[in-house]
This record gives C-alpha cells, sequence and structure tokens, in this order.
C-alpha cells in the first residue's frame, strides 16, 4: 500500500553477483470453468480467456508460491495487518491463486470459514473443513448470502479493470465493524542511488508493461492509489502502510536482503509469464522481439550494480 515515506536502505558492498544465479529459483464446478487453453507454449485460464494475462501453468503457480514466500517476509511472518478477533465468521479471499493463504489462514483461525475466490481453477481440492473454494471474477457482481467479517486482497495488480467498484463491493458485503485489507504492488521500479536509469532495459520492459496493461483497462500503480480508492468506497479508520522491496539481495539488512533475493526470484522467473500476451497480444511484437528484450532485462536483473526495489 502506499503512505508513509520509507529510509533509505543501506547497500551491502560485499554483495556478490553469485547470488542471483538462474538456479536460486525456484470445489465442484461445470467443465466449462474448469478448462484451460494453450497459447505460446504456456497454459492459461479458459473461463473469460484474457481477463487475466498471466498463465496457470506449474511454473506460474510455483512462482506464487514464492510471491507468498515474500509476503510473508514483508509482513513479519503475519497472515495480516488488520487487528482482527479470535473468533472470526465469514472470510473472503480475493484472487486465491494457489490457495496458500487461505489454508494458513484457515488454521490460524478455525472458527471462520474461509472462501477463496479465484477465476482460474488452480486451488487444491484437499483443504481443511473450514475452507472452500469457488471459481469466479471478482470482478462480476457479488451474489453472497452472507457478508463478511474479514475481506482479504493480495496481490491483484494488473488484473482488475475497476478498482473503485471492487472497493464497493467489499463495502458493501463486509459485516458492520469488519475489516477489509488489500497488499499491492505499486509497480514503478525506481533505485535510492540513481543507479537504475530510464537507459536500462529493466525500465524500459518496465514502461512496456505499463503502457500494455493501460490499453487493457489495467494499472501497474495500484498501491499509491488503495488509500484513495477505499475512502471514497466509504471505509473509514483506512490505516495505511508503505514498504520498500528490494529487487536482488544487494541491501546490508539480513531481512532485507533475504526479502530481496525472494523478490528477485519471484520477478525473473516470472518475466516471460508476466510478458507474453501484454507485448505479443496488445503491442503486436513478435515473440522473437519479446525474447531479445528479455535477455537484456534478465542481464540487468543480474547486474550487481543496478539496486532497485519498489514498494508495496
Amino acid at each position: 500500500m502506499a503512505g508513509n515515506e520509507p529510509a533509505q536502505i543501506a547497500l551491502d558492498e560485499d554483495e556478490g553477483v553469485s547470488e542471483l544465479d538462474d538456479g536460486e529459483t525456484t470445489a465442484s464446478v461445470r467443465s466449462s470453468v474448469l478448462q484451460n487453453k494453450e497459447q505460446y507454449g504456456r497454459r492459461y485460464h479458459a473461463y473469460k480467456d484474457g481477463s487475466y494475462h498471466r498463465p496457470n501453468d506449474e511454473a506460474e503457480l510455483d512462482r506464487l508460491d514464492i510471491a507468498h514466500a515474500l509476503f510473508a517476509i514483508i509482513n513479519k511472518d503475519r497472515l495480516h495487518l488488520a487487528p482482527l478477533e479470535p473468533d472470526l465468521g465469514r472470510v473472503l479471499d480475493l484472487g486465491a491463486g494457489t490457495g496458500t493463504w487461505a489454508i494458513e489462514f484457515a488454521d490460524v483461525y478455525p472458527s471462520a470459514v474461509v472462501v477463496g475466490v479465484d477465476i482460474s481453477p488452480t486451488m487444491p481440492k484437499i483443504v481443511p473443513p473450514n475452507v472452500q473454494f469457488e471459481i469466479d471474477d471478482v470482478q462480476d457482481p457479488w451474489t453472497y448470502s452472507k457478508q463478511a467479517d474479514y475481506i482479504h486482497c493480495r496481490y491483484m495488480v494488473g488484473s482488475i479493470s475497476d478498482w473503485p467498484r471492487l472497493m464497493r463491493q467489499c463495502y458493501d458485503n463486509l459485516n458492520p465493524g469488519g475489516w477489509v485489507e488489500f497488499q499491492d504492488f505499486d509497480i514503478d521500479y525506481y533505485s535510492q542511488d540513481g543507479s537504475l536509469t530510464e537507459e536500462h532495459a529493466l525500465r524500459r520492459w518496465l514502461l512496456l508493461c505499463s503502457e500494455a496493461a493501460a490499453k487493457i483497462g489495467r494499472t501497474l500503480h495500484v498501491g499509491r492509489r488503495l488509500e484513495q480508492w477505499a475512502k471514497e468506497a466509504g471505509f473509514i479508520n483506512v490505516q495505511v502502510v508503505k514498504v520498500p522491496v528490494p529487487i536482488g539481495p544487494w541491501p546490508k539488512d539480513k531481512r532485507l536482503k533475504r526479502m530481496g533475493l525472494v523478490n528477485w526470484t519471484q520477478i525473473f522467473e516470472g518475466l516471460q509469464a508476466v510478458s507474453l500476451r501484454l507485448f505479443l497480444n496488445v503491442l503486436g511484437w513478435t515473440q522473437q522481439e519479446l525474447e531479445s528484450l528479455l535477455v537484456e532485462v534478465r542481464q540487468d536483473m543480474k547486474n550487481r550494480e543496478i539496486h532497485a526495489l519498489y514498494d508495496v
């Protein structure tokens, strides 16, 4: 989210490029909803094809679990920041992905009924008794019969075309006194020491991603606008936390170094997944042109002299 200005991150002068090797990476619905399609050598969901531009194959699901580990570091091993009561009732997890967060949350709050919602059939079938998963588009009108005590929405950047509408749906489906929590990126890579410039392929790639996302009605700058959208939807007691997240293990602080390496991994592993449909379907690039750019982007990401970061 957006908010307080972060402090300068100290650079680890002894950090080496060896830490950036490629190897360090790592419910019953209609059959039509469960179908997938192949494109560009990747697997995508077929339900409302095109509404989500990333694949849903095993490589992408592994990356989503790495992103879950990243948020665990960012939040200091807390599954949520909202001050929740122990006897929660209904909980909604929007954009459940692999279902990891919903399952872990349900274990901590056994009284809660956790409903994970995602447009893609990627959630596990064997789950705790207080977890259920639904395949649906959270951008459609909600038809839930019960309101929630807590709504969790994380890492939906680039997936939502109308954030104010989603905020209003959350507001309308929340019990009085309930909490909604949005955790998302403001994907605008920068450096505090000037080491990342507009000439770097990493910045050029990011700007092209942002351009393509805008053409299909999406924004990559979600974090900076969450507070405004929440207040416009009618929420009160809006609390904002802004965290700078390094890209790579360049910080001196051990926790930030680990955060940066995990973040580097999930970005590096997801470069092709993020880019394929945006560049080929939206911008009209060829796959060869894209791969040539990604070669340069990967070189920038391995460059120990670039100390990039962005905000959550």
